[in-house]
């Protein structure tokens, strides 16, 4: 199965509505569709979302690094010769989301060749996953009529809600009005996107704890390194680490350093190589997971939820799973479903990836 090709397809499909929060927003996805060839028939598919406020990738750069340094280091290797290819893809910095889509598409060529799909390739705990809504800047009423909408239409009872608006009081109503309208049997947590300060932060925590919130996520920037730690050692809901922790030494930086208590695990920055060892580092270290959402196409969903099933400890929380809800289209011939608040992985070997050839022509922003 060696490699023959890597194609990097720039497509961009509009939001019904757009994604607001600390660090940016999102109104259209463009996302970048990565396609790995071999020279046995069988292609991998995956695909890179580009975010230059979190991670400094644009659309032209995914392109660039790709088919100008990545794709001429690997071609000629197996599609099995994972290790190779990641400390060839290593000596590069950063570019995380190309690396990954990458990966994902190896594992998807791995997975059809052997006839099973790549959760049953990565642990095959489950069949599903719990889904949860990721919920950004809106008026509060707005708010509370989304997260009862995505409530009463798919069965969703967990929800993230973007925080870290000045000033913070704003995302403390909003969160009140959340719990009091959604009742106690709805999970809550929160993101920050780095948006507060770790005094901010810890205000707004005190206001929210009779809220149940179940964790807070990246509230403060990750080079405030004592802000963070004392943030950490104070507060009564356990904070997640997210965008800081996009490599496992991240990770032994954020948990030891004592800066946070668990982490948010993404496929579309790590892949599935990489996400696989951080489940196992956050197993060895005694600290809890989320699958979170880069907010995802469908095919990034399918990919996240074929990774979040495959594991124990991805798979007991709800996963962020939901937001190609909010896309005007997509690109998959047959489109995920969520169904009583979970969604269930492709049986198909692989991925179980099919691109509409179609909507990928007429998307397409390189023709």
């Amino acid at each position: 199965m060696k490699i023959t090709s890597i194609e990097a397809i720039p497509y961009a499909i509009p939001y019904s509505k757009p994604l607001r929060f600390a660090s940016g927003e999102v109104s259209v996805a463009e996302h970048v569709l990565v396609r790995v060839r071999t020279d046995s028939g069988l292609t991998g598919t995956a695909e890179a979302p580009p975010r230059p406020f979190t991670y400094g990738e644009t659309q032209a750069s995914i392109i660039a690094v790709i088919n100008t340094i990545f794709a001429p280091q690997i071609l000629g290797l197996s599609a099995l010769d994972r290790e190779v290819i990641h400390a060839r893809l290593g000596r590069t910095i950063a570019n995380p989301t190309a690396k990954a889509a990458i990966d994902m598409a190896l594992w998807d060529i791995i997975g059809q060749s052997l006839g099973v799909s790549v959760t049953q390739l990565l642990g095959g705990f489950a069949d599903r996953m719990r889904v949860s809504h990721m919920l950004g800047f809106t008026a509060v009423d707005q708010l509370v009529a989304e997260a009862e909408r995505v409530q009463g239409t798919y069965g969703i009872t967990t929800f993230k809600v973007k925080v870290g608006r000045q000033p913070y009081r704003l995302d403390v109503a909003a969160c009140r009005a959340l719990r009091e309208a959604l009742g106690d049997d709805v999970e809550l947590y929160i993101d920050g996107n780095r948006g507060w300060t770790a005094t901010e932060s810890a205000r707004a925590l005190r206001e929210m704890e009779d809220l149940d919130l179940t964790f807070a996520e990246e509230l403060c920037p990750a080079d405030d390194v004592l802000g963070r730690k004392w943030l950490a050692s104070q507060s009564r809901i356990p904070l997640y680490a997210d965008e800081s922790t996009a490599r496992p030494a991240e990770i032994t930086r954020e948990i030891l350093g004592g800066a946070a208590h668990g982490i948010s695990v993404k496929t579309a920055r790590t892949g599935f190589t990489y996400s696989q060892r951080i489940v196992y580092q956050c197993e060895g270290l005694g600290v809890e997971v989320v699958m979170g959402n880069q907010i995802d196409s469908q095919i990034g969903s399918l990919c996240s939820v074929a990774f979040g099933a495959a594991f124990a400890s991805t798979a007991r929380r709800a996963g962020e799973l939901s937001n190609f809800l909010d896309m005007s289209d997509d690109l998959l011939t047959e489109p995920l479903r969520i169904e009583q608040g979970t969604l269930r992985v492709r049986e198909n070997a692989g991925l179980g990836l099919e691109i509409d050839e179609g909507k990928l022509q007429h998307y397409r922003q390189d023709l």
